[in-house]
């Protein structure tokens, strides 16, 4: 965790990582935000990186758990070591759908999503959605199902992966409260719509995975948020690529992330020109 003395306090932020990749990958990013005024928190969900138990064979372990679970404990314990201070999020693709099946997600004061998205593969971009559904919804529970997990470090296709979050992600259908059990339902679409804080959700034109139809399904079980919705290109950041996985990167040190800083400290969309309808 990165701190800054209370007085010069300009939030606490939770950086939620995307599926399958590490927190330390968000670290230089995290301390970007410190150097810039604010507490911040990574951590790794259950399953992953330092939160990863001696074997991953047979762990049932879900998306549920790490919005239940993990992403809940991680804003409590923030809220505990800050008392009083605005209590952000950064969601990176899943990191930014797990926030709405937090029992304490009303706390939260602003949300900033990158790619935030749950993983329905109707949404995954059309020119490539064939490739991605072989990958990720019968390549990958195909072998999860050999190994009793899903051995993604050794494929070089992000890190291992519990059973239960690979069954989520393969078997995901387009209601995404589908996933939990039908006693579950209500309470899981309540706490989404209990979300009052403002969320900026950023994707990009070469990101295959949170199209814009991606980030509208999310976006609209936050229903009773404030939602701005932009898609930027990479040139409007000075690149020629940059895909679902490039925002983090360091190379991004003197674009991206400065222009976060003005949404995270005070609300302001950096990208006005870059707002796409978000209906719902």
């Amino acid at each position: 965790m990165w701190r800054q003395g209370a007085r010069d306090r300009a939030g606490i932020a939770v950086i939620n990582p995307a599926t399958g990749v590490l927190a330390r990958y968000y670290h230089r990013y995290a301390a970007y935000l410190a150097a810039n005024g604010f507490d911040v928190l990574t951590y790794d969900y259950r399953g992953i990186g330092a939160s990863r138990p001696e074997s991953l064979r047979g762990c049932r372990y879900r998306w549920q758990d790490w919005g239940t679970q993990d992403f809940d404990a991680a804003l409590r314990y923030a809220a505990a070591e800050a008392p009083g201070a605005r209590l952000l999020v950064v969601g990176h693709s899943i990191g930014g759908y797990l926030p709405g099946l937090s029992p304490h997600a009303r706390q939260i004061t602003r949300l900033l999503t990158v790619g935030g998205q749950y993983g329905y593969w109707r949404d995954y971009d059309r020119a490539k959605r064939a490739g991605l559904f072989f990958k990720w919804n019968i390549a990958m529970p195909a072998l999860t199902a050999l190994y009793g997990y899903f051995p993604g470090k050794r494929l070089g296709w992000l890190e291992d992966l519990p059973a239960g979050v690979v069954s989520e992600w393969s078997f995901r259908r387009a209601r995404m409260e589908l996933a939990h059990r039908p006693e579950e339902r209500a309470e899981i679409l309540a706490r989404f719509a209990a979300v009052t804080a403002p969320i900026l959700a950023v994707t990009l034109t070469d990101d295959e995975f949170a199209t814009p139809r991606a980030i509208a399904r999310t976006l609209r079980y936050y229903r009773n948020a404030a939602r701005e919705a932009v898609r930027l290109r990479p040139d409007d950041l000075g690149h020629e690529n940059i895909g679902h996985f490039g925002l983090f990167h360091a190379r991004h040190a003197a674009d991206f992330w400065p222009a976060t800083l003005a949404w995270l400290s005070g609300g302001e969309n950096p990208w006005p020109h870059r707002l796409m309808e978000v209906q719902g």
